[in-house]
């Protein structure tokens, strides 16, 4: 299973906000935190904001914030919004595969799919953040945090 750049993406931005759960976060900050184009995470944001991970506050002042705790935030519930989950052509809406209607792989990817994002499901945002992830997100001027850190 290969997740895309985009879930990726969305699950280090929500992390990131995780970690600076006390202030407002901007985009700009977490593309120079991760290296990554700005551009980029202006899309994933939009997604996640949509998706209701995200809560986004216009102008001065304005950022980003997590919009429910990192505790009610299920892995699998962000990869199921930012994931096309179409394993195969049988998947999708323009399935032109001869043999669909007695092919069985189709049958044996989706009950893998399922397993695989039932899985992510018993992870929380919460369970992402741990001591060393807050170390490198957290900014030096020692903003804490009221999520539960991890210690592993």
């Amino acid at each position: 299973m290969y997740l895309t750049q985009q879930t990726d993406y969305a699950l280090r931005v929500l992390i990131y906000a995780a970690v600076n759960d006390q202030s407002l976060v901007n985009i700009g900050t977490i593309a120079e935190t991760y290296n990554i184009s700005k551009s980029h995470l202006m899309k994933v944001v939009t997604a996640l904001v949509k998706g209701g991970f995200l809560t986004s506050i216009r102008g001065k002042g304005g950022g980003l914030k997590l919009a429910q705790p990192p505790e009610k935030i299920r892995v699998g519930t962000v990869v199921r919004v930012t994931e096309p989950l179409q394993l195969a052509e049988c998947f999708g809406d323009n399935n032109q595969c001869l043999i669909t209607p007695t092919c069985r792989l189709s049958q044996i990817l989706n009950s893998g799919l399922i397993a695989f994002i039932n899985h992510l499901d018993g992870y929380t945002l919460a369970d992402l953040v741990n001591a060393p992830t807050c170390e490198i997100l957290r900014p030096p001027a020692g903003n804490s945090s009221n999520i539960p850190i991890n210690p592993a």
